[in-house]
């Protein structure tokens, strides 16, 4: 896979949805969804891609949330990974692991449309929601001195976080420095 150009770590900058039958719009994570998805040498891939300012469970123990607190946080992440080829104008993801369950075991092919920095992902139309739509994902690669600027990055969120009293929400910021 020497000359493969997916090599590499993209940043998501857009997800659309589109109707086949009448070309709607839709934003599965909304229009400022955030994600990276990640091609490596060895053959393998990885994507995660999230809506922004997800809500945030009533406590830390990890394997503690609530139903509801799972069922929000399943809608608004996705993820998946495991082998796949490069064959020009497409690539077929060869799914190990995957939040969506039926998708383990299964190919998914994506096209491929690369100009530069800018890669689009597609997909043929699938059922999503009940309706034939098609998904085009635009990654921008991220480029060496932005990973390591990324790595070292303490960045500031907006968090909503639930009060597990009255069910309302509250915004706060959290700061977060990652692996230094």
């Amino acid at each position: 896979m020497a000359s493969n150009p997916l090599i590499g770590t993209w940043r998501l900058l857009s997800w659309e949805n589109r109707s086949v039958e009448d070309g709607q719009l839709s934003y599965p994570h909304g229009e400022d969804a955030t994600g990276y998805i990640i091609y490596n040498e060895d053959g393998y891939m990885f994507v995660a891609i999230m809506a922004p300012q997800r809500l945030i469970f009533a406590h830390d123990d990890l394997l503690s949330a609530t139903k509801e607190e799972e069922a929000l946080a399943e809608e608004t992440y996705f993820s998946y990974c495991g082998r796949y080829e490069f064959l020009g104008d497409r690539v077929v993801h060869h799914v190990e692991l995957s939040l969506f369950p039926n998708w383990i075991g299964v190919d998914q092919e994506r096209l491929v449309d690369l100009r530069g920095e800018r890669l689009t992902l597609s997909t043929r139309a699938l059922l999503l929601r009940g309706i034939q739509q098609t998904a085009h994902l635009i990654w921008e690669r991220v480029s060496t001195s932005k990973q390591q600027a990324l790595i070292h990055q303490v960045p500031t969120a907006l968090i909503k976080t639930v009060e597990p009293l009255n069910g309302s929400c509250s915004a706060r910021r959290t700061h977060r420095r990652l692996w230094r």
